[in-house]
């Protein structure tokens, strides 16, 4: 009897053994991932591409983690190496790389040239999934040289982390029960921003030269019909060929961006000046010559204060956004 329960306890326990070993979730091994960004460069809004050069550097103990060969950066349109070199010290082995990558990245030009970015970079092993591998981010020390980074922008904030990124398929692997598979990456954000005032004004002192001209008309005699209207016309179309100039370096949008409203505003005012002139033309063939005087003389006050503060005021949000 007691050989029976002996023999019980001992099947009792080895299945409580195994069923836990079982219920154990294999640990994935872990790649310490550094990064250190040495020049951003060659921003291209109209192709929303950007350049970076940055030292990558990776630790990590399986030797079947082959990242020479299956380093993935996502989004990346182009990968160089320039320098790679591979050391094991310890049990473990050290990866050290010199890449530049053209990245494609989708910009924010609602507020342009007053804009904010966001730039994405991330590393991902194409061969082990999450359950292999995971990503652990190296803090220590500086993860970009601030002197000669970027140019023309001011970095707002760097961040590093670990993340999982999903695929909605499993890329025609029989194990996985349904299509979905997650993979361990490596993720850089870096936020920046520029003091565009000197871009703002190459970039729009076309249009408000154009305005002035338009706004001039109220200065003019009203006898000079002629020169009223032809100045007018003369600058609603320089408005509308800056606008072109200016959309040729960005991407295509569909949202109404900073460019627009003040490229619109500014056809609006002309519009304005020469319903103005039409106005002050009926009234001088009635033979009031100080009443269109006048006329032009009010409105050409409201007109302007009118812009300037809606100028204003569009900037001013942009710059705060």
């Amino acid at each position: 009897m007691k050989k029976k329960l002996v023999r019980l306890h001992f099947t009792l326990t080895a299945c409580f053994f195994v069923s836990f070993l079982f219920a154990q979730k294999q640990k994935p091994d872990t790649v310490v991932t550094g990064i250190y960004i040495t020049s951003i460069h060659d921003i291209d809004f109209k192709n929303q591409e950007y350049t970076v050069d940055f030292w990558l550097w990776l630790k990590y103990e399986n030797p079947d983690f082959d990242f020479m060969h299956n380093l993935e950066i996502p989004l990346a349109k182009n990968v160089e190496k320039s320098f790679t070199t591979v050391d094991t010290m310890n049990g473990k082995i050290y990866i050290l790389m010199k890449l530049q990558c053209v990245m494609k990245d989708s910009w924010r030009i609602t507020n342009f040239p007053f804009d904010k970015q966001t730039l994405r970079l991330s590393i991902e092993n194409s061969q082990y999934d999450i359950n292999s591998m995971v990503f652990k981010p190296d803090t220590l020390g500086k993860h970009y040289d601030p002197r000669f980074t970027l140019q023309g922008w001011m970095i707002d904030s760097f961040r590093m982390a670990a993340a999982t990124k999903a695929y909605e398929t499993a890329f025609g692997d029989p194990d996985y029960a349904k299509p979905h598979s997650d993979y361990s990456a490596f993720r850089v954000r870096l936020s920046i921003h520029r003091d565009a005032i000197g871009l703002f004004w190459k970039l729009f002192i076309g249009m408000y030269i154009a305005f002035l001209i338009a706004y001039v008309c109220f200065y003019i005699h009203a006898d000079s019909i002629d020169s009223r209207f032809s100045l007018s016309v003369g600058s609603l179309f320089a408005v509308i060929g800056n606008k072109y100039i200016v959309d040729a370096s960005l991407p295509e949008t569909v949202t109404f961006t900073l460019v627009d409203t003040l490229h619109g505003i500014t056809l609006l005012f002309i519009l304005f000046i020469i319903a103005a002139n039409a106005w002050s033309l009926q009234v001088l063939k009635k033979g009031k010559l100080k009443q269109a005087n006048k006329f032009d003389m009010i409105t050409a006050q409201i007109l302007l204060l009118l812009y300037v503060i809606l100028n204003i005021y569009f900037i001013m949000q942009a710059i705060n956004q």
